[in-house]
């Protein structure tokens, strides 16, 4: 049983963040009927069910019934999200709420959008909010190793969580109030045919297809949650089962060669975020 699965609702973004890698893959909401049969045939496979891989998924009009559909199925559903729709559609999403959100806040340098003094407001309400009612929030700042500034954020949550943050090493960060936390995270360089690659005999490890998988919105089955344009296409769940796409030669060698410590794929040596599984010499 994997630990989790990302399926794209959407893969439509309202913003172009200076960290996002982006798709070039035509832009696609998934029906009811299509997020139905995805989710009977990742029944299962996975108790998290993260509604993300590329896109927004808060602009999926059909979000709070994807929730509830979820759930039905025995997901815990996850959500995350840019934040910068929360002070339009926050209220909607508080009446039907997912197991866990994730509020990727970064920085004011990755988009104007996060300069607007409302934009972090409306975010801390609403993770205030919502932790409350029941669901678990996390603060995304994962910006360390870059020159960002983080301190007004910190100022604004300081002010409005005004009791000692409690250390939380599970998630690198802390935790702020019931069921809020703070988590911090490196930047890293996205998988890109254009980076460089590394060495086929360099050591290399990744957690794709052990507890990760992602299904983009038109059905491709995908390793990670990184592969943004569907490179390293496993099947298509509208034309197969998991089961079937899991056991192709494609999937076992990735598979096999982590296992044995080397990327086989060329995406995958040229993953920024895969060399921090990288052993120390």
């Amino acid at each position: 049983m994997l630990k989790k699965i990302y399926l794209e609702i959407t893969n439509v973004c309202n913003l172009s963040c200076s960290f996002c890698h982006k798709t070039k893959r035509p832009h696609k909401l998934l029906t009811r009927d299509e997020f139905e049969i995805l989710t009977d045939k990742l029944r299962g496979k996975a108790k998290h069910l993260y509604f993300h891989l590329m896109g927004e998924p808060m602009l999926h009009p059909l979000l709070p019934d994807f929730i509830e559909i979820a759930e039905s199925k025995g997901f815990l559903p996850m959500l995350t999200t840019n934040g910068s729709l929360l002070g339009t559609k926050g209220d909607l999403l508080l009446k039907k709420l997912p197991h866990k959100i994730n509020i990727s806040l970064h920085a004011p340098d990755a988009n104007p959008a996060f300069a607007d003094e409302a934009y972090l407001g409306n975010c801390l309400k609403f993770a205030k909010e919502a932790s409350q009612k029941g669901s678990v929030v996390a603060l995304r700042l994962w910006n360390l190793g870059t020159s960002a500034d983080n301190s007004h954020i910190l100022e604004k949550m300081h002010e409005l969580f005004p009791d000692e943050w409690e250390s939380v090493r599970s998630n690198n960060g802390y935790k702020l109030a019931p069921r809020l936390f703070l988590e911090y995270g490196e930047h890293f360089d996205w998988p890109d045919p254009s980076a460089p690659e590394d060495d086929k005999n360099a050591d290399a490890f990744c957690f794709a297809l052990r507890d990760q998988i992602g299904v983009l919105s038109d059905g491709t089955v995908i390793p990670c949650c990184l592969d943004a344009d569907g490179i390293l296409a496993l099947g298509n769940l509208f034309e197969s089962d998991l089961e079937s796409i899991l056991a192709s030669e494609r999937a076992r060698n990735i598979y096999d060669g982590f296992t044995r410590r080397r990327a086989c794929e060329e995406l995958c040596r040229k993953c920024g975020y895969a060399k921090r599984f990288k052993r120390e010499k």
